[in-house]
């Protein structure tokens, strides 16, 4: 199976396709796309026939904790650059500063069936589907920079989001003519256990939180002292990037392994193999660069820009420079980047083994049953994301899964 880092199209393509969907504010700066499905023997709704295109979407409750009527579900996101909302009956609608009610928030929720899996319908868009439990989310509709109605998103790891006490969590995805393209995404934050199904060419599952998965998570990384910070009671645990960002978690976290790849390749190679070929790179005059396909290099990254795979790691769609930083950024995070010095790392086995290491995504791995998980944006590299794909999808599942 090709890499999922080498293949045409993942998260971090969709969250590009999707940029248009999430306007950044002091209040919430979220972001978008991916997620779910199915079609059997759920009881509930019959999906509304007559939308072109339309994929079966089921969701089901399996918490045991709380009822079909505190479940809220919403599906927002982009389609050919506006931002749409999927109705109850599953039509698209721009969002309108007219939604916005009397707090100044608007109301989106699609409530549950009164019992077993509710039969919704999924138009073509790229978005998310939040989940919320208990309260209803606080969406707003703003004006963006071009005048235009745009979708503040929740963005549950700022605590002064008026989401911040909310217990919610999304899914991602894409669905278009060439197929659907999902994931359930811990990039931000991780809060409810979710798992999707795609059925169509084939019958895939991703994202389930093994049985205790989400208490051993959070035990876990309360253990740690840098990572305890973010463990927000029993809501969610946030991000290190963000946990940074909010000042919980140190800036200079991963200076020492940094400074040690850094170290290691000033006087040795680094290979790097992507489908563009073999990349063969050290350190020179304190930027990592690389020879092969394409000269590309890199300047030393920041623990922030190892966090975000971004800045220094940042990956341009160019088929070079792109893939290259996605394996960095994978190794930095999994800590595999000094053995071998031949990369990626495919051994799930040497993931995460010093003690200087992204433990939030080492726990929620662990916390799955196929050890998948969106720990950081470079997760697909070596396919551990839990993302699938189907280029003829005839159903998609998301469950909410027993805490």
């Amino acid at each position: 199976m090709t890499p999922r880092h080498q293949r045409p199209l993942g998260r971090r393509k969709l969250l590009v396709a999707l940029g248009g969907a999430v306007v950044a504010a002091p209040v919430a700066a979220a972001v978008a796309p991916h997620a779910l499905a199915e079609v059997g023997s759920d009881s509930g709704p019959a999906a509304p026939a007559g939308t072109a295109g339309a994929l079966p979407l089921t969701i089901v409750n399996s918490t045991g904790s709380f009822g079909n009527a505190d479940v809220h579900v919403y599906i927002v996101g982009n389609q050919d650059g506006r931002q749409v909302r999927v109705t109850p009956d599953g039509t698209l609608a721009p969002v309108a500063l007219s939604d916005n009610g009397a707090d100044g928030y608007t109301d989106y929720a699609i409530s549950l069936s009164g019992s077993g899996g509710t039969r919704l319908s999924l138009p073509h868009l790229s978005g998310r589907i939040y989940v919320s439990l208990g309260e209803k989310l606080k969406f707003k509709v703003v004006t963006d920079g071009a005048g235009n109605p745009a979708l503040q998103y929740p963005a549950g790891w700022v605590e002064s989001d008026p989401n911040h006490g909310v217990l919610h969590d999304c899914a991602e995805f894409t669905y278009n003519s060439a197929g659907m393209f999902c994931n359930t995404t811990m990039v931000d934050m991780f809060s409810v256990p979710l798992a999707i199904r795609l059925t169509g060419a084939e019958d895939q599952t991703t994202g389930t939180v093994r049985t205790g998965g989400r208490a051993a998570a959070f035990d876990a990384l309360r253990k740690v002292d840098e990572f305890a910070p973010l463990v927000v009671d029993d809501t969610r645990i946030i991000a290190p990037g963000h946990g940074l960002d909010a000042g919980l978690f140190p800036e200079d976290y991963l200076a020492p392994y940094i400074d040690e790849v850094w170290s290691a390749y000033t006087g040795r190679d680094l290979r790097i193999t992507t489908r563009a070929g073999t990349f063969t790179g050290r350190v020179r005059g304190d930027r990592l660069t690389f020879d092969g396909p394409a000269q590309v290099s890199f300047a030393r990254p920041s623990t922030r820009d190892v966090l975000f795979c971004d800045g220094a790691l940042a990956a341009p769609n160019d088929g070079t420079t792109g893939p290259v930083a996605a394996v960095l950024g994978a190794g930095f995070n999994r800590s595999t980047l000094l053995s071998p010095a031949v990369q990626p790392t495919t051994d799930a086995v040497a993931f995460y083994r010093t003690a200087l290491t992204n433990h939030y995504s080492k726990a929620v791995h662990a916390a799955t049953e196929d050890g998948r998980a969106y720990g950081f944006a470079f997760d697909d590299v070596a396919d551990f994301a839990s993302y699938v794909q189907d280029p003829a999808p005839t159903g998609f599942r998301l469950t909410l899964t027993a805490f």
